[in-house]
């Protein structure tokens, strides 16, 4: 690869960085407070460039063809510029559910701290934090009428569920969070796979065990389809 086109790969690099971070779109990748980080590295990758290309324009430094035959491993900085500008990656979706191994609800009961559910009618909890209750503490649930918001996902065997993923960082981490959705087969009928519904109902009692993958079972009394939310994952 030429060093003007490395050179000019680095600015756009750096480019689509501040351009998914001024547009919200990180959060498809991303947590929040990761932004800060984001944009200090999309401003020092854009730098280099330029300095670089300043410096051999001021030089009038001529190609360096020592590096046409280096290999194309320089080229794979082409993907990630062309993904974010032309593409733009949705936020993982049923797909990453279905091929996940591991759930949250079956992570140890240490790693979780329990307060008392929101007052009202209708308690409104985050996907995860319903699954955990559902698996560690579910006594905190008996009764109480519930509102979920999450994605639509069709297992293999026909099943539906509402889902949702956690990340602790990045996509890279991010683990599934299923709640079986028991009665709603006439509000879901026709709906594809993710798309985003608020559901409101009161957990079974007893199921989510380790046999189903502690996937909990909501038995729904409200079904609301919504837009996909800003920020697409709980943390």
């Amino acid at each position: 690869m030429r060093r003007e086109t490395a050179n000019v790969l680095l600015v756009l690099l750096g480019g689509a960085l501040l351009k998914i971070a001024w547009n919200g779109t990180y959060l498809r990748y991303v947590k929040p407070s990761l932004l800060p980080f984001l944009v200090a590295t999309g401003v020092v990758i854009v730098a280099l460039g330029v300095l670089a290309i300043t410096r051999d324009v001021r030089r009038g430094r001529p190609a360096d063809t020592g590096h046409e035959h280096g290999g194309r491993s320089p080229w794979l900085l082409v993907l990630p510029v062309l993904a974010i500008f032309l593409v733009a990656p949705p936020a993982l979706g049923a797909d990453k559910v279905t091929r996940s191994v591991q759930t949250v609800g079956a992570q140890d009961r240490s790693a979780f701290d329990f307060d008392a559910l929101p007052a009202g009618e209708v308690a409104a909890l985050p996907m995860g934090e319903f699954v955990t209750r559902a698996v560690w503490d579910s006594s905190s649930l008996d009764g109480r009428r519930l509102r979920l918001v999450g994605f639509v996902v069709r297992d293999a065997d026909g099943a539906t569920s509402l889902a949702r993923l956690t990340i602790a960082c990045c996509a890279a981490d991010a683990l599934p969070v299923q709640v079986r959705l028991d009665g709603a087969g006439a509000w879901l009928a026709g709906l594809p796979q993710d798309s985003w519904l608020q559901v409101e109902g009161v957990l079974v009692p007893g199921s989510a065990t380790p046999a189903n993958r502690f996937v909990p079972a909501l038995a729904v009394s409200a079904v609301q389809p919504v837009p996909a939310p800003e920020e697409p994952y709980e943390y």
